[in-house]
């Protein structure tokens, strides 16, 4: 209830009776609802979860401080559910994330409540406010993400070797980390070989691993919701000098940006320090070496050189610069880091040193 208290402050704070909440992983975070399409309202007269039949007996055991409202019993219509709880909170300012309602279904809120002269007013970060310093359970679920994911690649290890296909080589990671407990994948995971590695979000495909090949795997799996990131780059047979060169710097490019982040450190600085590490190919970094990671993916704080937050002892963030030359390959090293009160704790351990497989 704590959340929700937060929550009614900032609403009075702006002037709002209530919020219509529906991105996914804010109505998770608020309500403990564990699943998809559901939508939560928040006003000192109640708290309300929206969903439709499939979802109650759900939404009803594992979110007990809500109401649940079923909004096929409302013509099979959310806005009309939202609608109905307005009218019955007697709100007469309504806030909604207008970053993640669609166009349609604002038009028709916007249209129900207006016939209730009530005011629908967009807000942003409510929630995500929240949702940046992490509680000692979010923490704790990240914690077992990074281990489930630690042990999966070590894992999948022995399969690195020419002639087996990135597909394969995919496939074998993520199911790994679902028999070690997953929920699921924590996001599309990213396995390339050869001259993909320059790709810094290339799709997994048919290509078969060759001997002198960098082999990237940027991956993560999702406990409770809580998502890991790691990527490690592997090197296949035999590595050249410049392989080698580029691979040290990024190493130390990681181990650098790690060092510069703390508890009151803007997040900008580590970008400042790494190009300091990576200057003779600093045309091929990408400044983009760090995000938040939750519920969400990509969330508060984004670390690089247009970084303006501070962190704070509770985030969690992800370290991982790398280097990407078109036609050549690239190499990225990435760790969960979760920022303490005297420092840094990383929380993904497989190592970083270079292996040769």
């Amino acid at each position: 209830m704590e959340k929700i208290e937060k929550v009614l402050e900032i609403l009075k704070e702006q002037g709002l009776d209530g919020i219509y909440i529906t991105k996914e992983a804010n109505v998770k975070y608020i309500s403990g609802y564990p699943d998809e399409l559901a939508y939560a309202l928040i006003c000192p007269q109640g708290n309300y979860l929206i969903t439709d039949s499939r979802f109650t007996e759900l939404a009803e055991q594992s979110c007990p401080d809500f109401e649940v409202v079923n909004w096929h019993n409302c013509g099979r219509s959310i806005p009309k559910a939202v609608e109905s709880i307005c009218v019955k909170s007697g709100i007469r300012k309504l806030g909604f994330e207008e970053c993640f309602t669609t166009y349609d279904k604002y038009e028709e809120i916007h249209r129900l409540l207006s016939e209730h002269r009530i005011e629908l007013t967009g807000t942003r970060n409510i929630v995500e406010e929240l949702r940046y310093v992490k509680s000692e359970e979010e923490v704790a679920n990240t914690r077992i993400a990074c281990e489930i994911a630690d042990k999966a690649l070590e894992e999948l290890v022995p399969y690195i070797k020419p002639g087996v296909t990135e597909r394969e080589l995919c496939a074998r990671l993520e199911f790994s980390m679902k028999m070690h407990g997953a929920q699921d994948i924590g996001f599309e995971t990213i396995l390339i070989s050869g001259a993909k590695t320059s790709l810094l979000h290339g799709k997994p495909g048919d290509r078969k691993v060759e001997e002198g090949d960098f082999v990237l795997v940027d991956y993560g799996a999702k406990y409770n919701g809580y998502i890991s990131d790691t990527t490690r780059t592997f090197a296949v047979g035999h590595v050249s000098e410049q392989q080698k060169e580029i691979y040290e710097l990024v190493r130390e490019a990681q181990e650098t940006g790690v060092r510069n982040m703390g508890p009151g450190i803007v997040a900008s600085k580590p970008d400042t320090e790494i190009r300091k590490v990576v200057k003779k190919y600093e045309e091929y970094y990408y400044s983009g070496m760090g995000h938040g990671v939750g519920l969400d993916l990509h969330e508060e704080p984004f670390l690089g050189m247009y970084g303006t937050k501070i962190m704070q002892p509770g985030c969690v963030i992800t370290m991982e610069p790398g280097i990407y030359i078109p036609g050549w390959g690239g190499v990225r090293i990435e760790d969960t880091v979760l920022i303490t009160e005297n420092g840094a704790e990383t929380l993904t351990h497989f190592p970083k040193d270079l292996m040769i497989l």
